[in-house]
């Protein structure tokens, strides 16, 4: 009994008795993906028709519902008059208005005119952005 206890002992860290040392243990797991061969993309060229490309041919998936509801849900909110009786659309439209008036010389700096610019356009983007993202996210499943 006792020689088979010394035969079973581990020694250290990286020995054990326990198992062969001509064994090799394959571990695999549903985390490891199988090894596959890099392509060259432009080897694979023929099977868009000859064509390389790197993204779909619709990668922005443009659509005119986004666009329309988007500049009417900017529209909407920027059009309330929350800015001292004013509106942010209100205040930029009157301000283009006020720099056409003294057409062949642009807008001073420090005009009112870029800052009503810049927030309009700023919320018109973040608007068209956020509703590219809520209609499509929608109409693909993601949520």
């Amino acid at each position: 009994m006792a020689a088979t206890m010394a035969t079973t002992h581990v020694a250290g860290l990286g020995t054990s008795t326990l198992s062969s040392p001509n064994k090799r243990v394959n571990l695999s797991s549903g985390f490891l993906k199988s090894p596959v061969i890099a392509r060259n993309p432009l080897r694979v060229a023929q099977a868009s028709g000859g064509k390389f490309t790197c993204f779909e041919r619709d990668w922005l998936r443009r659509d005119l519902n986004v666009i329309g509801f988007g500049l009417i849900g900017w529209l909407a909110p920027s059009s309330i008059p929350a800015i001292n009786g004013n509106s942010l659309t209100g205040l930029f439209f009157s301000s283009i208005g006020t720099e056409l008036a003294h057409f062949p010389t642009g807008p001073a700096l420090t005009s009112p005119f870029w800052l009503w610019l810049v927030c309009w356009h700023l919320g018109l983007f973040l608007t068209l952005t956020f509703g590219q993202i809520g209609f499509k996210g929608r109409t693909e499943d993601y949520f």
